[in-house]
């Protein structure tokens, strides 16, 4: 049996699955915990990596490896190849002023859509190293290289720790694709853009790798992903298939033929694991909003469930706006959460859960009415993240979206596409490996538009300021 190894270096942990090549089996997994917070040393990363290799029997039988990882983090390095500071991950907000900054600099949101496929916002890399140039410009000044956490794993555990050289590192299209100065469309990346964010840096950036490509060294090495198009690719996304993933953050993307430019920055014109594209909506708030209700109520999350299922759609007049930790789709960073319609009449524990999970998908329905603007057709979504687990969710979910809704057998995808494009670098062929979809559950229902109509009346009632 030949064997490939698939990585998640997600913003919670690292989980390795070690797959038959042929057929993508799993064989064995690890797992390992990253800290919390918002920054991250990267060398927790590597920890976590190693730790999660082991727990999965080692990489001594592997033939390639892959990783996947969470995307937008700010990794400078220094001409040694030292790390200047603390990764900034995709969900620090403090580059929310630096984005819109950018974006006047430039000339408005289209500027953006038209260069690159997405407006920054504070996610981007490019408004990170924004932040860094105006906030720790001694920092920006030691940075000889910027990358992203997929690449600079692949970096350190190809190098296997050793002495690396940074001219070696590498990225891939889809993870290139998110950082604000990399144009998928062209294969190019935008150094003016780079330097505009710097105010006139030009650090070294990683070569961008083919969908199929190996990164050169003694161990076969994928050209890795980012999260999102390393879960497509494991899912066998195709164009018709919405992913929706609702784990930290709440995404909905699609796979299309052609690039996506959205002037009004709702949508991402990222790219995917196979060549194509990936256009995708991004929300902050995703399982964490169930998370907080069910703390609020004191249940647990099947007891949750249970109190929303037993109230009927649109729970009675309460609309909940989910920007418990402000948002990006919209780009409203210093939001918050809103409770709407309380009545002495409706204020029953099971009305407030179902309202949760309503407003969590009615936010992730918006995402899929912006894919739909641009051309995306939708024919059924595939329902996926740690929260598709909530039966709540697996049935209201076809009521608000109003397409089927398939939910994947339970595994971790993103691992399970890195592992998949570690098979495609070993086999050398065009193609990635036909393994066999995963056995899905459907869930269909009537549609309920006026929950999603009352609360696209209500949201925009939650500024929360700039």
């Amino acid at each position: 049996m030949t064997l490939v190894a698939g990585i998640d270096s997600s913003t919670q942990s690292c989980k390795v699955l070690v797959c038959d090549a042929d057929t993508g089996d799993v064989v064995r997994q690890g797992r390992a915990s990253h800290p919390d917070g918002t920054e991250i040393d990267p060398a927790a990363w590597e920890s976590a990596a190693r730790d999660a290799v082991a727990a999965a029997g080692g990489l001594d039988d592997v033939d390639a490896v892959a990783i996947g990882a969470q995307q937008h983090g700010m990794v400078c390095l220094d001409a040694s190849g030292q790390v200047v500071r603390p990764a900034l991950l995709w969900n620090d907000i403090r580059s929310a002023g630096a984005a819109r900054a950018l974006v006047d600099e430039l000339g408005g949101p289209d500027a953006w859509a038209q260069a690159v496929g997405l407006v920054p916002l504070a996610a981007i890399t490019v408004a990170k190293l924004r932040w860094l140039a105006d906030h720790e410009p001694a920092n920006a000044d030691r940075t000889a290289t910027v990358c992203l956490p997929h690449d600079w794993l692949t970096w350190r555990l190809n190098g296997d720790g050793g002495a690396l050289d940074l001219a070696t590192l590498t990225t891939d299209r889809s993870d290139a694709s998110g950082t604000g100065y990399y144009d998928a469309a062209s294969g190019h990346y935008r150094f003016d853009l780079l330097e505009l964010a710097l105010h006139g840096r030009r650090p070294e950036l990683p070569e961008v790798l083919g969908p199929a490509e190996r990164v050169s060294g003694a161990r076969i090495f994928g050209a890795g992903l980012g999260d999102n198009a390393a879960s497509g690719l494991g899912l066998g996304a195709d164009e018709g298939d919405v992913v929706v993933s609702v784990g930290t953050s709440g995404v909905v993307c699609s796979v299309t033929a052609h690039p996506v430019r959205d002037g009004a920055g709702f949508v991402a014109g990222f790219a995917d694991g196979t060549g194509r594209y990936l256009p995708l909506v991004c929300t902050l708030n995703g399982a964490r909003i169930l998370d907080a209700t069910a703390a609020l109520l004191r249940v647990d999350h099947d007891e949750l469930s249970r109190l929303a299922l037993s109230a009927p759609p649109g729970s009675k007049g309460l609309v909940l706006v989910p920007y418990f930790e402000g948002e990006r789709t919209p780009n409203r960073p210093n939001a918050t959460g809103a409770l709407h319609g309380l009545r002495v009449s409706n204020s029953h524990p099971a009305n407030v859960a179902r309202a949760a999970v309503e407003g969590l998908l009615c936010a992730l329905a918006d995402g899929l009415g912006q894919l739909t603007k641009h051309g995306v057709v939708a024919r059924r979504i595939l329902l996926i993240g740690g929260a598709a687990q909530s039966q709540a969710l697996r049935e209201i979910a076809p009521m608000v979206f109003g397409l089927p809704v398939l939910v994947p057998s339970p595994a971790e995808y993103v691992a399970l596409g890195a592992a998949r494009q570690a098979a495609w670098a070993l086999s050398g062929s065009p193609l990635p490996p036909a393994w066999q979809p995963p056995a899905t559950q459907e869930y269909t229902a009537d549609p309920t538009p006026d929950v999603p109509e009352r609360y696209a009346q209500l949201r925009d009632l939650t500024e929360g300021g700039p």
